[in-house]
């Protein structure tokens, strides 16, 4: 075993479309690539900062390179989980720790994290927010039968109508990504079941979801944005029947095992998502989405070009990572 060596580098690839939410849209996925290198063995991660979160590329290349000398040492995984708090710097590191573990040992991830063996799981396909005409146009190209919306505005039972009209055998994911109005939520869950809602994601912004401790309807109800770690589960609980477990938040696979096994302690149901990203920061989820209930990992299917052994979607399927890309 020789000595560990880690480069950073930074990632921008186009997307083939706007990638459009109720906070904005984007047009290109900004991510951070570690590489860590000992002996013979390569181990990777790549995380998505979040300016929702307050990240930047800058900021987490910032923060990954004041651990370089402890990095460099030999630092472990779970004494990264103390080094560095839960954001997309740790997960970058984290996953690239596994991977090198990985490699280095000649066991795939799924084996020495205690996972289930991966198989194709089916995943969430995403329709961008846009007109009713244009999401229900969107929806009809997509080929999965689980199709997430994104909402936030006045017109958003009427997306979710036109949406289902275009594609009755879907089941509807809506995620308002904290942009629902609050006068018309009781309306979209009076209709949601009859529309093919089966989950409904962070109506609410963070911290002022208090109306959810008095949800009604038959619609779980998931915390996104709320959901960030292991830690804020039990509390959450109260107001959410789902988290959305991402390893960009969580700041890794390490942590994100712990908070599925929380969330099924406290009753939760799990969905495991990601952000917009190529198949290397995706890879990780792939795994953990054995343990979900059910997976929006449709990430890297919004990039022009995506990385050299590049995740596998059929028909709304996703394949588990080859070794070659990850894990």
């Amino acid at each position: 075993m020789g000595q560990r060596t880690l480069e950073i580098t930074d990632i921008s690839s186009p997307l083939k479309a706007a990638f459009t939410i109720s906070r904005g849209a984007k047009t290109s996925a900004e991510t951070i690539r570690v590489t860590l290198r000992e002996g013979d063995a390569i181990g990777r991660g790549e995380c998505v900062p979040y300016p929702r979160y307050g990240e930047t590329q800058s900021g987490v290349r910032a923060a990954i390179e004041a651990l370089r000398a402890r990095i460099e040492g030999g630092l472990s995984r779970e004494a990264l989980q103390a080094e560095m708090p839960a954001g997309a710097a740790r997960c970058a590191l984290d996953c690239a720790l596994w991977d090198l573990e990985a490699k280095q040992s000649g066991r795939p991830v799924w084996k020495l994290a205690g996972l289930p063996e991966p198989k194709p799981i089916e995943t969430a396909v995403t329709v961008s927010l846009d007109t009713a005409e244009a999401m229900a146009e969107a929806a009809r190209s997509k080929p999965s039968r689980l199709l997430k919306l994104k909402l936030g505005g006045p017109e958003d039972l009427e997306r979710i109508e036109a949406v289902h009209a275009a594609r009755p055998d879907a089941r509807l994911i809506v995620d308002g990504n904290e942009g629902l109005l609050p006068e018309q939520f009781p309306s979209i869950v009076k209709r949601a079941a009859d529309l093919g809602v089966v989950l409904i994601e962070q109506p609410f912004p963070a911290g002022k979801d208090e109306a959810l401790l008095r949800r009604p309807g038959a619609v779980s109800v998931c915390a996104d944005e709320s959901a960030h770690t292991s830690a804020e589960i039990q509390d959450l609980s109260r107001r959410y029947d789902a988290v959305n477990v991402k390893l960009d938040k969580t700041g890794g696979l390490t942590e994100a095992i712990r908070m599925v096994q929380a969330a099924r302690d406290s009753g939760l149901g799990v969905l495991v998502g990601c952000m917009v990203g190529g198949s290397l920061s995706i890879a990780p989820a792939v795994l953990l989405a054995g343990l979900a209930d059910a997976a929006d990992l449709d990430g890297p299917l919004w990039l022009a070009e995506d990385i050299a052994h590049g995740l596998t979607y059929t028909d709304g399927q996703i394949s588990p990572p080859e070794r070659a890309l990850w894990g």
